[in-house]
């Protein structure tokens, strides 16, 4: 690499993704010191998006390419899940009052830099610290302009989804979900679903495919996914369900 401090910037920024940020960690790995890339600053070169944290003068950097930066730059296990990763996928367009909201998930003690907790983004970030699948199984990558990043596969999304439902997502928005995920894949719906840690997410996921009469339920093993004991209560009243032991709203349930 040039030792020219304006060579060096320029190289840099010549390979430049646009909407990705630099994070100042990543920026010292590769041979800019603290003190040269507060220089870039001072001279901008660079923009601040927060301590730790810029982007090319004049870009602009959205919450997904911060999370790819984070994903790329800081290997941090952080990705779009749930509800934002399937709309992402064309599976669902939504909007909730007061902006978008965008569920980020992560392995538990996993913390989001204060750079990307901090920044305006124009959208509400909900970050979720869970096990309630294996870190890597079900995420797949996605291509977002002139970058790519690590999200939920619609096979995963859906399971988080129901694992948050009925708290955080309505099961109605689900329910309807399910007639356009019809070509969910079945030895990955299978592996998910056998190492899914909640019992309720199984038996709404099942239960709703039943429902939509979704063709990759025919090729599942239920023998060998563990569905758990007792009833699992997600309103007051509601209507039972009695082959999954679920009471769930009346409204979404066959007339």
């Amino acid at each position: 690499m040039a030792t020219n401090p304006t060579q060096k910037i320029t190289k840099l920024l010549s390979r430049h993704r646009p909407g990705t940020a630099y994070l100042a960690g990543w920026l010292e790995r590769q041979g800019f010191s603290r003190e040269l890339q507060h220089s870039y600053l001072r001279s901008g070169w660079l923009e601040s998006l927060g301590t730790g944290a810029f982007r090319r003068a004049g870009d602009e950097v959205a919450w997904l390419g911060g999370v790819a930066s984070l994903q790329s730059q800081a290997e941090a296990p952080i990705y779009p899940g749930a509800l934002t990763a399937l709309a992402l996928q064309g599976f669902a367009h939504y909007a909730r009052l007061g902006g978008e909201r965008v569920y980020l998930f992560s392995p538990p003690r996993t913390t989001l830099p204060a750079w990307f907790r901090n920044h305006e983004w124009g959208v509400r970030l909900d970050h979720y610290k869970t096990s309630l699948l294996p870190p890597e199984l079900g995420l797949q990558e996605y291509a977002a302009g002139s970058f790519t990043l690590r999200l939920s596969s619609p096979e995963r999304a859906v399971l988080e989804c129901l694992h948050l439902a009925p708290d955080v997502v309505d099961l109605a928005e689900v329910r309807n979900l399910f007639p356009g995920l019809a070509g969910l894949r079945p030895k990955l719906v299978q592996s998910l679903l056998e190492k899914c840690g909640s019992v309720k997410a199984k038996r709404l996921l099942l239960w709703m495919a039943d429902l939509a009469d979704s063709p990759w339920r025919h090729r599942l093993d239920r023998s060998r996914i563990d569905l758990g004991r007792g009833h699992r209560r997600l309103v007051e009243g509601g209507v039972y369900v009695a082959e999954y032991e679920l009471t769930v709203p009346a409204e979404i349930t066959p007339s």
